[in-house]
């Protein structure tokens, strides 16, 4: 009988275990069709583990490892899976708990239990996986280790005792399951459409209740609250960008260092990445606006060369095309309206020459996006290599697009002090910028208009849905301003008590 799949309410989108069993069955399949993977040959893949916060007891919220969610499914930590590649017979590991554990826990679930939860067709303790292993009689286990080329670190491959008595390939199982998970099933994709939805609701409510005198972490504080409460995202798929003012120009604004704690400003641009993810699948979106809910005139010049930008890239796309190539139209468009405005000057063929679009978009266009929000498959052996140019090098993939590929286009333009610096220095750069134009946009911050997009049989779809030309973010803006935001006051509660001797 068939599990309900995982949903989180009747709000939230409900997906069935299929999706899993269709990723097993496609690796299982190029398995089958790669040279040297024996007849017997067995999957074993690790899932994430639980960890406590340094030396405490405090356990963070666990989230799963995204190859082992991708092919099972199951969403707590200290499980193993087992796939036959000939028959994609999946038998999922689960960890054995004392009964003590049932008063912290909750019922502890039984192997019925999860073979039923996530439709596999076996389910065992973890202390019984080598001897189950053994009962399949493998050729080889398949084990999952590779560079993944955006953080450099290598996964994970699966480790347990007794596994010395096997024999163990740790080559081919890594780029096979990463060329797969470049190509979305429409399973997949309707999940990564739903968290797409989610966040642009998401956003469009950080839109209707900035004002002025906030602090950019409470703007964060809303998308986080409507995206779990309105949509089952307890996670978001990376930390999120709330840059205001000058903090637009820092690319990944908000780390630790940074945590967007800075007072929004009356006249700030501000540039809010946020992403949430369903189910282990991601979403990835930045919009771009004004505090006050209306653009200034060098705002509006800012935004709509950028919203240029997107726009030509997305009427470009379509399989076949070379996604730097896309890089280089983004690059272009925004040159052409930089010297339409002014900012620059000169032949616009000679500045793509001296790569100067790498000063207002040091990175690149966009990225995969799925299971994680810089997906794998970038740069897998037989496909492009990174390129060594400012801003090229920086692409997250330089693949040539196909159908089922889901990607961001991110297009922006940032004023970043030490990059007009180096290139006012610069005697081949600094003959396109006109100093006094160039002065005028200190302290911007930058526009970044980010989308998410699936590549389809003769274009693509695009799943973000939010408002994107200033008309349309005005008026939301608008109507936002017909609701009363308290913005919170509590410092006088919390004056420190007078001490009484």
């Amino acid at each position: 009988m068939a599990s309900e799949g995982f949903c989180l309410g009747s709000h939230t989108l409900q997906v069935p275990m299929e999706l899993h069993r269709l990723n097993r069955r496609r690796l299982c399949d190029e398995l089958r069709r790669t040279d040297g993977v024996p007849p017997a040959a067995v999957v074993v893949l690790q899932g994430g583990q639980s960890s406590n916060r340094y030396c405490t007891d405090v356990e963070p919220e666990f989230r799963q490892e995204s190859f082992f969610h991708w092919a099972v499914g199951v969403l707590v930590p200290d499980c193993y899976a087992a796939i036959e590649v000939a028959t994609g017979r999946t038998t999922v590991f689960y960890p054995r708990l004392d009964e003590v554990y049932a008063t912290w826990m909750g019922r502890l679930l039984q192997p019925d239990d999860v073979k039923a939860q996530y439709e596999v067709e076996d389910v065992k303790y973890v202390d019984e996986l080598a001897a189950v292993l053994k009962g399949m009689k493998p050729d080889s286990l398949l084990l999952l280790q590779g560079v993944n080329s955006d953080s450099k670190l290598t996964t994970r491959p699966a480790a347990f005792d007794g596994m010395s008595e096997f024999k163990t390939d740790y080559e081919v199982l890594y780029p096979v399951m990463a060329e797969l998970r470049v190509y979305k099933t429409h399973l997949e994709a309707q999940v990564i459409r739903f968290s797409n939805l989610i966040s642009s609701r998401a956003h469009i409510e950080v839109m209707k209740k900035i004002r002025p005198g906030m602090k950019e972490y409470q703007l964060e504080a809303i998308f986080k609250q409507y995206a779990y409460y309105y949509g089952g995202c307890r996670h978001v798929a990376y930390t999120c960008i709330c840059g205001s003012g000058g903090n637009g120009a820092v690319l990944h604004y908000g780390h630790a260092g940074a945590p967007n704690d800075k007072t929004v400003n009356d006249g700030d641009m501000c540039l809010f990445d946020m992403g949430a993810e369903y189910y282990c699948y991601t979403s990835d979106i930045t919009c771009s606006f004004p505090a006050n809910g209306k653009f200034t005139d060098k705002q509006k010049t800012i935004y709509n060369l950028v919203l240029k930008a997107t726009r030509a890239v997305m009427a470009a796309i379509k399989p076949g095309v070379s996604w730097v190539d896309m890089h280089r139209l983004a690059n272009r468009v925004t040159l052409e309206e930089l010297k339409e405005a002014g900012i620059l000057r000169g032949n616009v063929d000679d500045m793509m020459e001296a790569n100067l679009g790498a000063t207002f978009q040091p990175h690149g266009l966009g990225h995969f996006l799925g299971c994680d929000v810089h997906d794998v498959g970038g740069y897998l052996s037989g496909h492009p290599s990174r390129r060594s140019e400012p801003g090229l090098r920086n692409l997250r993939t330089a693949r040539t697009l196909q159908a089922g590929m889901v990607l961001t286009t991110e297009p922006g333009c940032y004023f970043i002090d030490h990059l007009l610096d180096q290139a006012l220095a610069d005697p081949v750069l600094s003959q396109f910028l006109v100093p006094e134009r160039i002065q005028e946009y200190r302290g911007f911050g930058g526009v970044r208009i980010e989308d998410d997009l699936i590549v389809t049989d003769t274009g693509m779809e695009c799943f973000t849905v939010v408002p994107r030309n200033i008309e349309e973010i005005e008026a939301v803006m608008a109507e936002g301003r017909q609701q009363e935001v308290v913005v919170p006051q509590l410092q006088s509660d919390f004056a420190a008590p007078k001490m009484v001797l």
